[in-house]
């Protein structure tokens, strides 16, 4: 067989995974998930096809991160007839200023990206855990990190600096932006099937539990709409978005909240959960006939036209619009209304295509074309991963030309 490379994407309750060969058509050998991790784990895995190849369930208390880890090794060695992948690709959402490409984990590097755990409490910790537990149960295993802030590394610096004092702006503190393997995917796969409007000024909506909107030019990261953190631009699952640092400071001297219970509550008290008061899922939002929740979609809309505006003006122009995410590519109502708010720059959809939400979805009369395009995360990861470990073959460094399967939903 060729060599093997395993994807690993951790998230706060589940752990998904994939497993690819290295061939040149970077060939999906299976993937699948540990869900509901400290509830009720449970381990499904399908393969290329979307056929399921296993399920097992565990009790609550059966199954942490570290031990989920395990698992998931021990069932892609079983699902690959007893042959050990040839490295490991993780999604680790933040890479500060130090790593802005894929690395090479060694202990020195897990310890410096723990430094940045506080930049992204919600995903970095959950990132880091199956690293550490390969690191202790498989050390022979190469492992390589792979940044979602690193696409965005070539902003221009206005792009990422906030008005601060020099001397906090040099420790680091600037806009990182984030869901950057979605970006480079999805721009990389407009390139494959809209070659003609690849390269001109565009704005991806990657619209799911975690949300934001990033504009490209000639294939680069100009402007994104989340920053320091993963919570700031739109409004999101439980993420709040942007917020006027003055309610903070009032916050904690009226209602006397400390950082933790500020942190608590604009990363997972907020957003579509804080304003609707029941729940952060889009779909049971849609289906409520209450008007918090109607409020709490008004409001994520709104957000969204509202930024892709600000986007189209730091780019001087839009050619094109592309929808991915969950929610974008799963929620005809949020394209069609995001759409409808994006009139003025010519936008206008075809109600057939929105319907199908695969390819393009915009109308004869539109004079921006709009794409949905499932993105895949893992497959970058495993593309990068092959590479730095020299497991890719020499056609590797030419951009990839694939047929992509549907996607697991990433927040």
């Amino acid at each position: 067989m060729p060599n093997q490379i395993a994807v690993v994407n951790a998230g706060s309750s589940s752990i998904k995974f994939a497993v690819f060969n290295t061939d040149e058509e970077q060939t999906l050998l299976f993937r699948g998930q540990i869900e509901k991790i400290g509830v009720g784990p449970k381990l499904t895995a399908e393969d290329a096809a979307g056929e399921s190849l296993l399920e097992n369930e565990w009790a609550a208390n059966e199954l942490d991160h570290r031990s989920a880890t395990k698992v998931i090794l021990q069932t892609s060695i079983a699902l690959l007839g007893g042959e050990a992948v040839e490295g490991i690709g993780h999604r680790v959402v933040h890479g500060g200023t130090q790593f802005t490409g894929p690395t090479a984990i060694t202990r020195d590097v897990v310890t410096s990206l723990k430094a940045l755990s506080p930049l992204a409490p919600l995903h970095q910790p959950h990132n880091l855990s199956p690293i550490e537990a390969i690191m202790s149960e498989a050390p022979h295993i190469p492992q390589v990190a792979c940044f979602d802030t690193a696409f965005h590394q070539v902003q221009p610096h206005l792009a990422q600096a906030f008005a601060l004092p020099r001397e906090l702006t040099e420790t680091g503190i600037r806009r990182y932006g984030f869901h950057g393997l979605s970006y480079e995917f999805v721009s990389g796969r407009l390139a494959e099937v809209a070659p003609e409007i690849a390269d001109k000024k565009i704005v991806i909506a990657h619209l799911g539990n975690g949300a934001s909107l990033c504009a490209i030019d000639g294939g680069r990261s100009v402007a994104t709409t989340m920053g320091f953190t993963a919570v700031e631009g739109l409004v999101m699952g439980t993420r709040c978005g942007s917020i006027d640092p003055g309610v903070l400071i009032y916050l904690m001297d009226e209602k006397k909240m400390d950082a933790r219970a500020l942190e608590n509550l604009i990363y997972k008290k907020s957003g579509l959960l804080g304003v609707s008061g029941f729940s952060s899922d889009m779909r049971e939002l849609r289906q409520s006939s209450d008007a918090r929740a109607k409020e709490a979609i008004d409001l994520f809309i709104y957000r969204i036209v509202r930024e892709i505006g600000s986007l189209a003006a730091a780019l001087g122009g839009l050619d094109a619009l592309v929808f991915t995410g969950g929610i974008g590519q799963k929620d005809k109502l949020t394209r069609r209304e995001v759409v409808a708010g994006c009139a003025w720059l010519g936008a206008a959809i075809d109600e057939d295509a929105n319907g199908v939400g695969q390819g393009r979805i915009d109308s004869s009369a539109s004079s921006l074309p709009i794409w949905v395009l499932p993105t895949d995360e893992e497959r970058v990861i495993a593309r990068h991963t092959a590479a730095l470990l020299g497991k890719a073959p020499v056609s590797e460094a030419e951009p990839l030309r694939v047929e992509v399967p549907g996607p697991p939903v990433h927040g």
